[in-house]
């Protein structure tokens, strides 16, 4: 497990003043304003001096140093992480998507179907990426009824296909 979490990603810039879009990956969007500096993939630490809600997911942030469009439009793309220990932990049945990354996918029998390598939402809902040892990667929803047991400890999840599976109850992640 890695010692940072992906907490959102830079957009298009807002204006002309230096504000800046920050799709947030939290549950409550604005916690990625509220536990400190974020780590930007650039390797530069950006601190978010105020944060709003746009809709849904979508906030307009200022963050310090940045005081033009031209400086906003730089950090376009730039994916944002916070360290692990400043974020609180999980609780019961959730999971932050990191955590998943790398675990055995498995059926009830044990029979493995491959690594899971990435855990995207495209608005419906989390998906697992799981690559099997030959072939494409598979797309399952990340549900109850398809992945009834996480275990992060064992490093895998059981995966029951989703014919056969018979409830659509979903996860948090």
């Amino acid at each position: 497990m890695d010692d940072k979490v992906l907490v959102g990603v830079f957009g298009a810039p807002h204006g002309v003043r230096g504000e800046i879009r920050l799709k947030s990956f939290m549950q409550n969007p604005l916690d990625v304003a509220e536990h400190g500096p974020v780590n930007g993939a650039s390797g530069r630490v950006h601190d978010i001096l105020s944060a709003r809600l746009l809709k849904d997911d979508l906030l307009v942030v200022r963050v310090k140093g940045v005081n033009d469009r031209d400086a906003a439009q730089k950090l376009t793309h730039e994916k944002l992480y916070l360290a692990r220990e400043n974020l609180p932990p999980p609780d019961e049945d959730e999971f932050y998507c990191s955590d998943l990354i790398g675990l055995r996918a498995e059926t009830p029998e044990g029979v493995a179907i491959g690594t899971i390598v990435a855990v995207p939402n495209y608005g419906a809902g989390d998906i697992l990426e799981i690559a099997p040892p030959a072939g494409e990667t598979l797309l399952l929803p990340f549900t109850r009824a398809v992945v009834p047991e996480v275990d992060l400890a064992g490093g895998k999840v059981v995966v029951v296909p989703p014919a056969e599976a018979d409830d659509g109850s979903d996860r948090d992640a």
